[in-house]
């Protein structure tokens, strides 16, 4: 594909993105889709939700014309597609008429499962030293990931910007890991009009969120970063290592927050706001700053610990470790999962 074209599409997809956001924000308020603050919730104003389906409308019908000009490999293009759609869809109608739980995990497994098979499965991971093919655990390993990253994604989107920020990062961060392997070939594209897509919808959500994402933007992009981390994985096997590393304040919030919760006994599925960004926020009374936070630390302190995997200088598990373990830290600190300050 053309650089210059290349450069067209990503601009376009910001544009449309923006554009359409803009438009499902009226029309949410119009029909009545407003997100109400509740126990979970950080805003304390009513906001129109549902503008994240803009983000997934515009990079899913982009995707046939990058097949076309033949700029993504097919097993890329396929695996998103058919398992972005399925995620934005249940997340689309969750949003509308509030889907059970049990169901939308059914629909999150069945598109991860199709997306990790149509691309190929998780490829050979380098691990202390050794290319390690885990095969079919590995594969379901890979589903098992994409489907916490999908929901954990949905539980992080809780603040302005917070979703879209850290889509923003980690995408640019991945085109910066594909730079430092040399890569310039197919599939370079995506993580660049995801970014802009996500980019477009940041202009109605930061500082000041307008509209929120909603399950159907949370969802689409939490399975597209994970996929996009396999597509990596199969370029250079330390990409994969370095998007997980990417991945962490996500990953480490949601996870602490969830395990904390699970031992102490509470109901998982309760909503709740004893995430740590969450308590964050609350303690400084302000969302932008934390969501901007978040961004610097994916850009100054887990990018160059990625970069370092990827350019094979740093051990892809002890990366994972390094770059997370001051993440942890903080997770703790701030009591990740425990008790919620009713204040």
């Amino acid at each position: 594909m053309l650089e210059r074209t290349g450069i067209a599409v990503v601009a376009v997809s910001f544009l449309l993105a923006a554009v359409m956001t803009g438009w499902l924000r009226r029309m949410a308020v119009a029909r009545g889709l407003i997100d109400v603050p509740n126990a979970r919730s950080s805003h304390q104003v009513p906001t129109p939700r549902g503008g994240g389906l803009a983000v997934a409308v515009v990079v899913l019908c982009l995707l046939p014309l990058l097949g076309w000009w033949r700029a993504v490999p097919g097993t890329s293009l396929w695996s998103l597609f058919v398992a972005g759609f399925l995620v934005a869809g249940i997340g689309w109608l969750d949003d509308h008429n509030d889907i059970a739980a049990g169901w939308r995990l059914l629909v999150h497994f069945a598109a991860a499962s199709i997306g990790v098979w149509v691309i190929g499965g998780l490829p050979p991971v380098p691990m202390f030293g050794f290319l390690i093919n885990l095969g079919w655990v590995g594969h379901g390993l890979a589903v098992v990931y994409l489907v916490w990253l999908l929901n954990l994604y949905n539980f992080m989107d809780g603040l302005d910007g917070i979703a879209g920020i850290e889509a923003v990062t980690v995408g640019a961060g991945g085109l910066w890991l594909y730079q430092v392997v040399g890569h310039r070939g197919g599939g370079i594209i995506l993580p660049a009009i995801l970014v802009a897509a996500v980019g477009g919808f940041l202009l109605w959500n930061f500082p000041r969120a307008r509209v929120f994402m909603g399950d159907v933007g949370s969802g689409f992009v939490g399975i597209a970063l994970g996929l996009l981390s396999l597509h990596a994985a199969w370029v250079s096997p330390p990409l994969f290592w370095g998007w997980v590393i990417l991945l962490g304040v996500f990953v480490v919030d949601a996870t602490v927050t969830l395990l904390r919760r699970l031992f102490s006994g509470e109901h998982v599925y309760r909503a709740h706001r004893s995430h740590a960004y969450q308590k964050v926020a609350q303690r400084i009374g302000s969302h932008p700053p934390v969501s901007m936070g978040v961004g610097l630390i994916n850009l100054l302190w887990l990018l160059p610990v990625a970069t370092l995997v990827a350019l094979g200088t740093l051990d892809g598990v002890v990366g994972v470790l390094i770059a997370y373990a001051p993440l942890i830290g903080l997770a703790v600190h701030w009591e990740a999962g425990g008790a919620e300050d009713k204040s």
